[in-house]
């Protein structure tokens, strides 16, 4: 099945799309079955495991040599436990388990090369792979009463916010979040790559683990990201040091592409896209480079449009975006497609998720 085009005339997202935001958050606190058994979306997750989900339980990831990496563990696992499926939560939590929590700490190695011996030669982490991890163990740990996965997400919490979570250079008391647990330290600062922030999980992980430093952290994100875009659109990468922030150094991406297209999906599925700065310049942006193929690479100052791509997860956010800062009713997110590689078709499940919990009145039309 290469494409489904699921959601025209269903009475479901009719139904959903008359609930006040408020009353709809709080029906959707946790993010573990966050999409009923009989919702339309359950037939694009079905399509999603078979176009990346092995049976043994590892994300292939078709654009990156077929390798797996944590990203694509805890993306995997956090979709598993919104669409409430066990067994492939289980496959994948199984997978990782074996393949990527081989590090002396609880946190996970950030790639498996398929076609390597060791498969594993870098053990460094990845903090957003780490933290979707995280995130979905604590709710599927509260969902189905399974301890063990709330003592994984405990430890995972903890030690991210002991190894990756780091004070401002400038004394003010303003948290970072680093990408990884090495790697990204300079004589001065700090490297951040802002995609890697995610609010909703991260308040989400404080309260389900206690690990109070991810409150902290994803509300002077929030502040970074809007700081940011008061002038620009958010970029891949950044430096932060004494004086602020400023464009990271040669070698890491200084444009608003692959990476930073997250900030406004993950800045949507949060909620609160409608007061989002860094979401109004994103949707600015769009509007000026309106194209059958969305933009996947902006020139971070100027808004101008550097690279496109045919692919439909990345017009989803597009979409979405614009349909949830402007609070109109229906938004033009085409069908899902598996007629496309892991990462935007990842994107695009995930941009329909947060459609369907956050933002209701944005229906796929």
């Amino acid at each position: 099945m290469n494409r489904r085009h699921f959601f025209a005339s269903l009475g479901l997202f009719a139904a959903s799309a008359s609930l006040p935001q408020s009353v709809w958050s709080q029906r959707n606190k946790s993010i573990a079955g966050a999409i009923a058994a009989d919702h339309p979306l359950q037939a694009v997750w079905q399509a999603w495991k078979t176009l990346c989900l092995t049976d043994e339980g590892r994300i292939v990831d078709s654009f990156q040599n077929s390798d797996s990496h944590s990203e694509g563990q805890g993306y995997g696992l956090t979709l598993a436990a919104a669409f409430d499926d066990v067994v492939a939560f289980d496959l994948i939590f199984k997978w990782t388990q074996a393949n990527l929590a081989i590090r002396p700490d609880a946190l996970l190695a950030w790639r498996w090369l398929h076609d390597q011996h060791p498969p594993v030669p870098d053990q460094n982490n990845a903090s957003d792979g780490d933290l979707f991890y995280a995130w979905a163990l604590s709710a599927m740990a509260e969902r189905h009463n399974r301890p063990d996965l709330g003592e994984k997400a405990h430890a995972m919490a903890a030690d991210i916010a002991r190894l990756c979570v780091v004070a401002h250079p400038d004394g003010s008391g303003v948290q970072l979040f680093l990408p990884g647990t090495t790697g990204f330290a300079t004589d001065t600062g700090f490297i951040i790559n802002p995609s890697y922030y995610f609010a909703r999980a991260m308040h989400d992980l404080a309260s389900a683990t206690g690990v109070a430093a991810f409150d902290k952290v994803a509300d002077d994100g929030l502040k970074l990201m809007d700081k940011i875009a008061e002038t620009q659109l958010v970029p891949d990468w950044i430096t932060v040091d004494i004086n602020g922030w400023s464009a990271a150094p040669t070698g890491y991406s200084p444009n608003a592409g692959y990476e930073a297209i997250r900030v406004p999906l993950f800045a949507i599925w949060s909620g609160g896209a409608e007061r989002s700065t860094e979401v109004g310049r994103y949707v600015a942006a769009v509007s000026r480079n309106r194209d059958d193929n969305a933009t996947t690479v902006f020139d971070a100052m100027s808004g101008a449009s550097l690279e496109r791509s045919p692919h439909p997860g990345y017009q989803a956010i597009a979409a979405l975006a614009s349909c949830a800062q402007l609070g109109t009713v229906g938004a033009a997110i085409p069908a899902f497609s598996t007629d496309q590689p892991y990462y935007p078709a990842t994107l695009h499940l995930m941009a329909l998720v947060a459609q369907a919990e956050r933002y209701p009145k944005c229906v796929p039309v």
